[in-house]
């Protein structure tokens, strides 16, 4: 099934907050460009927003894909080549967590202190974990918490996947210093 944007419907879902079944489709974002040069791209889930026929919000925060977060709403201009224009955050922040060996381990251990702060899972790869979480609870707490449960797990890298400018990796994006201003 598609809609009139292009996208593909994956599946009907349902919450106990919204009795009203949520149509999920896919939508391809551009993750980033292999040694060859050539596009990667990551296919994420999106809702609809109600009343658009070409606004959509995610689902889960991506795991390749820079600069988005879960809930963050956004402009669909052009399916096929993955273009977009973000057009409200949602005040989440997407955190990445790599680990080659024993992921599972790692993932029960943080996941449990990740929900008590009010965040969640939204992916789980052989390699990677995927964490939705409001920067509200604080950068200083998250990192704290970070730390403390990675110095286990010695060979364990997290990153933010949308704090910093995807350019350069470095300079951050200061979107939360506005983020009042947003509501």
């Amino acid at each position: 099934m598609h809609s009139s944007t292009g996208l593909t419907k994956v599946q009907t879902l349902s919450s106990p907050t919204d009795p009203v079944a949520a149509d999920i489709f896919e939508l391809p974002f551009l993750a980033g460009i292999n040694p060859d040069g050539d596009p990667v791209f990551e296919s994420l889930e999106v809702e609809l927003v109600e009343d658009t026929e070409d606004e959509v919000r995610l689902v889960r925060s991506p795991l390749l894909t820079r600069n988005l977060a879960a809930g963050d709403k956004l402009k669909v201009i052009n399916v096929s080549s993955a273009e977009y224009k973000l057009l409200r955050r949602s005040g989440n922040l997407s955190i990445r967590v790599f680990r080659v060996h024993q992921l599972d381990v790692l993932a029960e251990n943080l996941s449990a202190k990740i929900e008590k702060l009010g965040g969640c899972l939204d992916k789980q790869t052989d390699r990677a974990l995927v964490y939705s979480i409001h920067f509200s609870i604080g950068f200083q707490v998250i990192e704290e918490l970070l730390s403390a449960v990675i110095k286990d797990y010695p060979d364990t890298v997290w990153y933010y996947g949308n704090v910093y400018d995807p350019e350069d990796g470095t300079t951050p994006l200061e979107w939360w210093l506005e983020f009042e201003d947003q509501e």
